[in-house]
């Protein structure tokens, strides 16, 4: 073999090997636009959201909806749209900055919210939406008692689990601050036979 071609496969082999680690490179830096900006993928570990969601599913975070995060920063990109009643937010549980938490989204700043007779009241009507007259909620907690009425400081969130007699939420250690929101929950993407739109 002469030496020029012996050249030209190593310049080939180079050649090779730098597209490989380019196209590793650029599908990092998009899965970690991805993940930051867009969407990111959660799994459930605890029953505090059944029947909704069950330890194991395996769950898409729409990150865009809200306004993300810019990393590293204490800024967001603006919102497409504000939280609701009965959405079902991700955010970064208040008294562990280590930890993510989801729940649902039941009052926001300036309302009023009761727990009576296993009904939620949000300034004093009762949450009569299929998401909520269909479960019992327990009063529980500092921020739950019976005959308490709370309400939601400024950009806050008042938040609960779908299964409230098993849940760590605002009951317990109260609001979310709107700069802790990762998300909105969209989809259960696993296991196949849980596979759904989240509502």
């Amino acid at each position: 073999m002469s030496i020029r071609k012996s050249a030209l496969r190593g310049v080939k082999k180079r050649s090779a090997l730098r597209e490989w680690i380019e196209s590793i490179v650029v599908a990092f830096i998009l899965a970690m636009f991805i993940r930051a900006f867009l969407v990111q993928a959660f799994k459930i570990p605890t029953g505090s959201m059944r029947p909704t969601l069950v330890e194991g599913d395996l769950i898409l975070v729409n990150k865009l909806i809200y306004g993300a995060k810019i990393p590293f920063t204490g800024l967001r990109l603006p919102a497409l749209q504000q939280p609701k009643r009965g959405d079902v937010i991700v955010f970064i549980y208040p008294q562990d900055t280590k930890k993510d938490f989801i729940k649902r989204l039941i009052a926001t700043e300036g309302q009023t919210v009761e727990i009576k007779n296993g009904t939620i009241y949000v300034d004093n009507k009762p949450l009569l939406d299929q998401l909520f007259s269909q479960r019992y909620y327990y009063n529980r907690g500092e921020f739950g008692a019976e005959d308490e009425k709370i309400v939601v400081p400024k950009d806050s969130f008042f938040v609960m689990g779908d299964n409230s007699a098993s849940s760590q939420d605002s009951r317990y250690w109260g609001f979310v601050p709107k700069k802790n929101l990762l998300g909105k929950a969209i989809l259960i993407y696993w296991p196949p036979q849980r596979i759904r739109i989240i509502h």
